[in-house]
């Protein structure tokens, strides 16, 4: 997984109000997730395979969401399929594995 996938699974708990299910999802996520699923950086490859595919996509008169791309960049540099349910919101990037498991 994307750190900045990551990073969005943590910014989604921690905005819960305190609670039991905020308590179950942290849980879910550091004893469950984190141990099993790796998190992979955002590292200089992917920042530049997004550069080329920010800059492209901007000449196209497309402003793609920066977490969007990031994810994307992550997914693409390591040779990886991106899973995501959202795919329209994936699809104009160039090279770029989709499958959306939950159709």
């Amino acid at each position: 997984m994307a750190a900045t996938t990551w990073h969005e699974l943590m910014y989604g708990v921690i905005r819960l109000p305190d609670s039991q299910r905020r308590a179950a999802l942290e849980q879910y996520l550091f004893e469950v997730v984190q141990r099993q699923v790796p998190i992979l950086p955002y590292d200089a490859e992917a920042a530049a395979w997004f550069a080329f595919e920010r800059a492209r996509l901007s000449e196209a008169g497309l402003a793609p969401p920066y977490a969007d791309g990031q994810i994307a960049a992550v997914a693409a540099t390591n040779d990886l399929i991106l899973v995501t349910r959202n795919v329209a919101d994936f699809e104009r990037y160039s090279s770029l594995k989709i499958e959306n498991w939950f159709a």
